[in-house]
């Protein structure tokens, strides 16, 4: 294996603060708007095993994270930013002097493991996540493909052609059509293969299925290739509301409302897993409803989230052929398409698909993430409907959450 003081570990990952998911603005929008005060603290965890020690990438972890706190904002990407109605101008003048500043994170080895948090203002610490993953992942492939590299991205390349015939062949067949179209979107910008290979991957969608490609979460790719930049909300903005003096039985009323409140009908899709579907959907009622555009899948059994969300509306007496079901939870091609066959009648479709796109070529991912653990110096919770993504330090707090919203842990 090549040694980790490779010099290409040193060649900066990420080119630009635009690099990230869409959902990392709109979420800061709003909490710059409602709550500018809070602080938070978020922390990398690897969940899977990886092929050489992650500690050993800590040194040149901390070198790209020296050089992202470099970068700034150039004006043209302020610019393609300000194009989007949904963002305000008062927003645009905070990234216009904003920058992430290092000693609000710490990268360091601890035994085989990499830790890294992020700690301080929520609205500078947040934007951390998505570049910490990137960094990671392309550090670590970086490092384990180096003698392997052309051989590597040839095997992803002869994937990703499978997966375009794979779609052509389905959605050109007569009898796999629905009354809704099938559109996807990529949402693998988080644990990348690398930038150039998500980069080539995205090009070659927008080229080769233009009709059912729509866009990516990769603001950079977005621009870059006139695609919609697709996203809205994530866990820690819902869990945010955890902390902010709210009774915690109401918390995630107090987003959604929140959320309306600051995009006035824009970016209408609400996530329903961060207490999970059942206790999600008792909060969902008839206004929020008629206000959110649909709902992203994010864990648990799909076609049984898509039925329960499906069998709400119908209570509600809304007609699911407005709404739309995103299901983005460890997709590829062949489950986006079952879905698409089991509710394409029924309701309008999307699917985010990620690893499966930006990281498939022969080597196996590693599966990291980089959550909200505090905020305001109180502990947050995720219960997950998926065994292992439930997410919290704090013991008690997860009792009591799961008590109050009757969720099994």
């Amino acid at each position: 294996m090549a040694p980790a003081t490779l010099p290409d570990l040193y060649l900066p990952v990420i080119r630009s603060l635009l690099e990230t998911d869409l959902y990392k603005f709109t979420m800061l929008q709003a909490i710059l708007h409602a709550y500018p005060m809070n602080t938070a603290e978020y922390c990398f965890v690897c969940r899977s095993t990886p092929a050489f020690p992650l500690a050993e990438l800590a040194e040149a972890v901390n070198a790209q994270l020296d050089h992202l706190c470099s970068l700034r904002f150039a004006p043209d990407e302020l610019d393609y930013l300000a194009e989007r109605r949904y963002i305000k101008p008062d927003f645009i003048q905070f990234l216009r002097i904003f920058q992430l500043h290092r000693p609000f994170i710490q990268a360091r080895a601890e035994g085989d493991a990499l830790a890294i948090v992020a700690k301080g203002p929520q609205i500078h610490v947040m934007l951390f996540e998505i570049y910490v993953l990137a960094i990671v992942n392309e550090l670590y492939f970086r490092r384990l493909t180096h003698d392997s590299q052309e051989q590597t991205l040839e095997t992803g390349r002869i994937r990703l052609k499978e997966k375009i015939a794979l779609l052509r062949g389905e959605l050109e067949d007569p009898a796999n059509q629905r009354r809704h179209p099938f559109e996807f979107f990529d949402f693998g910008l988080r644990r990348r293969y690398s930038g150039p290979w998500h980069e080539e991957v995205v090009g070659t969608l927008k080229d080769a299925l233009p009709a059912c490609f729509r866009g990516t979460s990769n603001v950079y790719l977005a621009r870059k290739f006139d695609l919609v930049p697709i996203g809205t909300m994530a866990h820690e903005y819902l869990q945010t509301f955890q902390t902010v003096g709210i009774q915690l039985r109401h918390f995630q009323k107090a987003a959604l409302e929140a959320w309306v409140q600051e995009y006035r009908g824009d970016l209408g899709t609400a996530l329903t897993d961060v207490v999970g579907m059942d206790a999600f959907l008792a909060d969902f009622d008839l206004y929020f409803a008629k206000l959110f555009d649909g709902l992203r899948h994010d864990s648990g059994d799909p076609v049984l989230w898509g039925e329960k969300a499906l069998a709400h509306y119908a209570r509600l007496r809304i007609d699911a052929h407005t709404k739309r079901l995103t299901f983005s939870d460890g997709l590829n091609a062949p489950t986006a398409l079952a879905l698409y066959r089991h509710f394409g009648d029924r309701v309008q479709l999307g699917f985010g698909i990620g690893t499966n796109l930006s990281n498939d070529l022969g080597h196996t991912p590693l599966n990291i993430v980089m959550k909200l653990v505090q905020c305001n110096e109180q502990p947050v919770a995720k219960l997950s409907d998926s065994p292992g993504k439930t997410l919290c330090d704090d013991i008690t707090f997860l009792n009591y959450l799961s008590q109050v919203f009757k969720h099994p842990l």
